[in-house]
């Protein structure tokens, strides 16, 4: 069986605030195509960052990438503007999914292809995403404002793909979402993989629900990747179980109280 290809390729990226703030430091990971690859660590971790350095967004927060690349099918991707990354089939859906209120949903789907000038093929993408989230088409009509928070996470997946994206950077979809719609909601990123390979990566908290569905997983502590592995045997290590899964044995600990642990961070390696 041969290597996958990879598609993304983050090498030892440093991102800094305000010149001053030092947030990622020296983030490395690599996505192969046609996977599912789950960014996991806690809130503060560093997973947004990631995702915003890799699609340009850190702009606007005034961060930058000040060390390391990042690269996408070889090509150094680091300077390109966010509208670039979408004619390159790059997408982010971002955490807290951002609707626009005023909008129908199916003009919210619509706002997702305007990088696109094929008619015939957007329309044709719209009934494709209506196919893979039926509960869209009988909300067609409502506006974003007056639809559930598991719709709304519907809609913006839906936008990014009527972009025709290959590669998808999906923030904490499990959100503020019920444990049914968080269910349903990995259930159709997974088909999406295995149906339209679509290559995902998803920044998530919900560290127990990404490792049943990725393929491969990375854990972020401040700012750093501190493990990463197959998703089958991150779920089945000891360490990953106590503090991200709460399946140790005993009083849960606090990692600020741990001095030493069995895990091997990858820096000190």
């Amino acid at each position: 069986m041969s290597t996958p290809r990879i598609v993304l390729n983050v090498n030892g990226i440093e991102v800094i605030y305000n010149h001053v703030i030092l947030v990622l430091k020296g983030v490395s990971l690599q996505v192969p195509e046609r996977g599912i690859v789950a960014l996991l660590g806690g809130n503060g971790a560093g997973k947004t960052t990631t995702l915003r350095a890799i699609s340009n967004l850190l702009k606007g927060e005034r961060g930058d990438v000040t060390k390391g690349s990042i690269e996408l099918r070889g090509e150094r991707i680091e300077n390109l503007t966010p509208a670039d990354l979408v004619q390159r089939g790059v997408v982010q859906v971002m955490e807290g999914r951002h609707c626009f209120a005023h909008l129908t949903i199916e003009e919210n789907l619509l706002t997702g292809s305007y990088t696109r000038t094929d008619k015939g093929e957007i329309a044709a993408n719209l009934e494709k995403v209506y196919n893979y989230f039926p509960r869209l088409k009988t909300r067609r009509t409502s506006q974003a404002a007056y639809t559930s928070g598991g719709e709304q996470q519907m809609c913006a997946i839906g936008r990014a793909l009527m972009a025709n994206p290959s590669l998808v950077l999906l923030d904490e979809p499990s959100m503020g979402l019920a444990p049914q719609i968080v269910e349903e909601v990995f259930n159709i990123v997974k088909d999406l993989n295995q149906k339209e390979h679509v290559t995902f990566l998803l920044a998530e908290q919900n560290t127990h629900m990404a490792l049943r569905y990725a393929d491969f997983g990375y854990i972020m502590e401040s700012g750093r990747i501190v493990m990463d592995g197959a998703a089958a045997d991150l779920a089945s290590n000891e360490d990953v179980k106590e503090f991200y899964l709460g399946m140790g044995g005993g009083e849960r600990k606090s990692f600020k109280d741990v001095k030493s642990y069995k895990r091997r961070k990858r820096w000190l390696a």
